[in-house]
């Protein structure tokens, strides 16, 4: 063993050239890449696993001396320019084949014992596997830091989209009409545009924007399919949803969510989409305050008259104070039942029969009510003004548990 080393020791430096001139022409498009002496990095890859695969068989360690890190940097190459590994180790076998040959000459030269060859051919394969083992390593830390530098630049590119505009909305503005600066066009002036295209994120038109409760601390993200911008390293996640109506993305989207909850706010303008976030984030809050069903993934749109009402608390209950003041010296349970057949009443327009089929009583009850409702607010009963704001008010309160749902 240490004569046949000896001699393929030897042979390296011009097997080397020969097996990279044998794969240059098999594979003509292979990128040359230089060291900083200028020397081919595949020409240095191929000398240094033929000499340790020799070192290995004439020292019987069970690794080689050289240290191989190359090969890493090789899977690295082919990951960073993203190509898959099938290539590579093709041309990994392509240069076994060609060193074995030369190796096999070299044992019948020294009259190696053709079982002793087969040892030599295992082994070759086994150091082979070692070889793609490197590659495999160093594409995967070139797919992680891929995958890490795309999931950083679309956290900036969501931080920018969501980014300061938001203080030009608040929950109980607008969802938006598309005009204005909610055209993509606008969106593109404060380099919104390029740091999309480099995560080949297309500009949509319009966007939605949602606000996840995790499941569980280490729940996995949702699929959310390609073009969702996601991030992850929230406290809450965040998503922001390009064309949220096209056809296809609601259920799409309802598919991916099982099992988590949160809520996406109403469409919007891309430039505007900091507007959908505060509609899902007021949503999300509503939520773990049991205001909003929980459990699931709700869409704004169709809790409109919950985020209106019960968002700006502090005004509403001011209101409800001055407009429900007639009720203060009715016990809480009287008060009660007369603020549900004045909202049934105020809801209908309808007469006694009519609200009190709303409310499941007789008649005649209805009718005592709404005479001490007119006893107590007399004629701003009528004035359409008032009845908004009394409306207003006790569909809060309905909202927020304080009254029966008729």
């Amino acid at each position: 063993m240490r004569e046949f080393a000896a001699l393929a020791l030897e042979e390296v430096p011009a097997l080397a050239q020969d097996i990279l001139r044998e794969i240059r022409a098999e594979y003509p498009g292979l990128p040359v890449v230089l060291d900083d002496s200028g020397e081919p990095m595949a020409l240095i890859g191929i000398r240094r696993a033929l000499e340790g695969f020799v070192q290995q068989l004439a020292s019987q360690e069970g690794r080689p001396r050289y240290h191989l890190e190359v090969f890493q940097e090789f899977g690295r190459g082919e990951g960073l320019h993203g190509r898959s590994l099938d290539s590579l180790q093709a041309i990994y076998r392509l240069g076994v084949r060609l060193a074995w040959r030369r190796l096999a000459e070299i044992g019948q030269q020294i009259e190696i014992p053709p079982p002793a060859m087969y040892e030599l051919a295992e082994s070759g394969f086994e150091y082979l596997d070692g070889l793609v083992d490197q590659s495999v390593r160093g594409y995967a830390e070139a797919a992680a830091r891929e995958a890490g530098e795309r999931l950083r630049l679309q956290r900036k590119l969501m931080e920018l989209l969501l980014s300061d505009r938001r203080s030009d909305s608040a929950p109980g503005t607008t969802y938006g009409s598309g005009h204005g600066s909610g055209s993509g066009a606008a969106a593109l002036g404060n380099g919104l545009g390029e740091r999309a295209a480099r995560v080949g994120w297309q500009l949509p038109e319009r966007v939605a924007v949602g606000v996840l409760l995790r499941p569980a601390r280490d729940a996995v993200a949702p699929a959310v399919g390609e073009g969702v911008l996601l991030d992850m390293e929230a406290e809450q996640p965040r998503m922001v949803v390009p064309d949220p109506d096209a056809a296809g993305r609601p259920e799409l989207l309802r598919r991916a969510m099982t099992g988590w909850s949160g809520a996406i706010g109403p469409p919007v303008p891309l430039a505007d989409a900091a507007k959908s976030l505060r509609w899902a984030e007021a949503a999300v809050r509503l939520m773990e305050r049991g205001l909003l069903p929980s459990g699931e993934v709700l869409h704004c749109t169709e809790h409109t008259e919950a985020l209106v009402l019960l968002q700006p608390e502090e005004l509403i209950e001011d209101l409800a104070r001055r407009c429900l003041a007639p009720l203060e010296h009715c016990g809480p349970a009287h008060g009660r039942r007369l603020a549900e057949t004045l909202l049934a009443w105020l809801e209908t327009r309808g007469g006694a029969p009519e609200v009190a089929a709303r409310l499941g009583v007789h008649p005649q009850t209805v009718r005592y009510r709404l005479r001490q409702i007119r006893e107590l607010w007399g004629d701003e009963v009528d004035d359409p003004d008032r009845r908004f704001e009394l409306e207003l008010v006790l569909r809060a309160r309905r909202l927020r548990g304080q009254l029966g749902r008729a």
